[in-house]
Parts: structure tokens; sequence; C-alpha cells
């Protein structure tokens, strides 16, 4: 038994692997699970008492030998490696390409941070959306050019599933499983058949918001968005509304915000006006209420919608919307140091 042992160690003490394969090889042969160590160590049992000491010794010895073995041809290996690829593993790594988050990103979770100080939660609901929470609950009559197949990707009809196209249908699901009071903003993307343009997209995200309770008032509306313009434009931004149409709110008005490159004075990027427009709100229609199981005889609300592309356009000078969705590493690289 001891004389196998030692021309295990012979072989061991003699070996050299010339590749990684001859070298795992090596590894199972002696510490496989039917490798020698293990049957060695097996037939330790059948060996005399007087030799058991001995025995004991030389294996050890032998497991060692093969441990020591593996390490070193295995850093052999590795430097081999390093060299004949002329790179230095050793060296510290350096972040020379580091991303960030996409500029999309950046202006949403600014926007839902600014609602989030004054009280307001953030809901999320599906993108593949049903009539009922898309059109028919937020009072959108069955003309309405809306529910034409060349403003909205149906999926199916009879009965009709659609990608969403506006987050207006989460504030509806929000409504009917929860009780006012409600605070709520609603950010995500949303789909709409419209041809690609500079200034238009089939695909753009939106952030809707909506509050729900007894003797809530146009004032508040407008002092919200005044507190929104100032947070996400600067101190110095006023704004201005102006009377609107919206099929789930009444009154509705459209609110422009001070351009912030002429500071109001006039340009061609708010056509001379001094203003440029950013969201739509109003007050929430009864119908609606009524529709989500809300009294509208006891609650009142106000609700807001806007573009985060044309919040990102706004805040960052962006003249083409397309360039949101084209992944151009030199344009994307310039938000490398936002947060």
């Amino acid at each position: 038994m001891i004389k196998d042992v030692e021309e295990h160690l012979q072989k061991v003490s003699t070996f050299s692997a010339e590749s990684p394969e001859q070298l795992e090889q090596f590894r199972l042969d002696y510490l496989g699970k039917k490798g020698v160590m293990n049957q060695l160590f097996a037939s330790f049992k059948s060996v005399p008492n007087d030799q058991k000491k001995e025995f004991g010794q030389i294996l050890n010895q032998l497991k060692q030998s093969v441990q020591e073995k593996l390490d070193s041809s295995k850093a052999n290996f590795e430097e081999t490696v390093s060299s004949s690829s002329g790179t230095d593993l050793s060296k510290p790594i350096t972040l020379d390409n580091i991303g960030s988050r996409h500029p999309l990103s950046l202006v949403r979770n600014e926007i839902a941070d600014i609602f989030k100080r004054i009280g307001f939660n953030i809901s999320e609901g599906p993108e593949i959306e049903d009539d009922w929470h898309n059109f028919t609950a937020l009072n959108l009559p069955q003309e309405h050019p809306a529910r034409d197949m060349q403003d909205t990707f149906f999926i199916q009809t009879d009965p009709d599933i659609l990608l969403r196209t506006h987050t207006s249908s989460v504030q509806v699901r929000y409504m009917e499983s929860n009780q006012p009071p409600i605070r709520t903003i609603s950010p995500g993307r949303v789909y709409r058949n419209e041809a690609i343009s500079a200034r238009a997209h089939c695909i753009f995200h939106q952030v809707e918001g909506l509050y729900i309770d007894k003797n809530v008032s146009f004032a508040d509306l407008k002092q919200a968005l005044l507190y929104f313009a100032k947070e996400m434009f600067g101190e110095k931004t006023e704004i201005r509304l102006r009377p609107s149409y919206f099929p789930f709110t009444e009154p509705s008005a459209e609110v422009d915000v001070s351009c912030n490159i002429c500071s109001g004075k006039g340009c061609n990027v708010c056509k001379y006006t001094g203003y440029l427009e950013i969201l739509g709100c109003g007050m929430v229609d009864p119908n609606v209420l009524k529709n989500c199981g809300i009294d509208p005889q006891v609650y009142s609300g106000y609700a807001f919608g806007m573009g985060v592309e044309r919040i990102a356009m706004l805040k960052y000078q962006v003249k083409d919307l397309r360039m949101f969705f084209e992944n151009d590493v030199r344009f994307l690289k310039q938000f490398g140091s936002a947060i």
C-alpha cells in the first residue's frame, strides 16, 4: 500500500500539464469523486495497525503534493495568458465608458420627486388596456376621434383591447380600488398611431396627476402647477392658463410656462410669444367620478397630464423628439454627469 502511494508521489512530481484541459483531467484523476485519493483513503481501514501512522502521513503528503501541483500549474497558465494578450491583469480597472440614466428617465424621476414632496404617491397600470378604462370611463363618446383605428393601436375588437393612449386609464383603476382622498401621479409609456417626426412619435411617455377630495377647487390646481413649474424650470418661471377642452375634465385648460430660453421676452423657439405649452389640466368631470364609484355631490378633484418628452425638450433644449429614441451614444453621453 505504501509502495503504491510512493509511486503516485513520483508521478505527481514529474507531471507537467501542457494545457488547461490536461490539468483538469489530472485534477479529476486524483481529487475527483472516483479519483486516486478517495480510493486510497477508502483502503486505509485494510492497512495493518502498525503501518497506519506511516500510511496516513504519506497519504497526506500525496494530497498536498497534488494540490501544490494544481496551484502552480494554474498560476503558470494565467501568467502565460496575461503575457500573450499584452494586458496587465493586475492593473486597476478604469471606468472610461460608464453609462448614465436616459434623459427621459431623469426627467420622469424629477417630476415624480417634485409631486412626492406635496403628498402625491405613484400608481402604475397595464400598457394593454380595455375600452372601459381607456375610453368609456373617461367620458369619451363613441364617435370620439381617439377611438378610430387611425389614432389608436388596437390589438383586437369586440371586445376592444388596445395599447393605452394615455395614463388616465391608470387613474380610473386607482379610483375604482381606492376611496378619496386620492392624491396620485401615474407615469408611464403610451402609444398613439402617429407619423414619426421631430415633434411627434408613436411611442412617448406621460405623467398624469389626480387629486380627489372634498372642496377641491381650480385654485388648488393652479397652485400645484405653479409650484411644479418653479421647481422644474426655476424660481422665476411664470405660468399661463388658457381655456381648452378635454372630455374627462370640465372646465379644462392648457398650461404654458414662460420660455426659459428667452426668459419670456420672445424668441423663435416660443414663436415670440414668451410662453411654451407644457401640459393640459382641468377639474375632473362629475361623470368620470360617477363611473369610478365616487359620489360627485360629495367629492371634487383636479387632473393634469404632461408629456415627459415635451418637458425634457424644454429642460435640455432638444429640438428633435426622435433623438430620445435613436440610442445615439453621442447624444446620450451628454447626460453622463446627471444623477
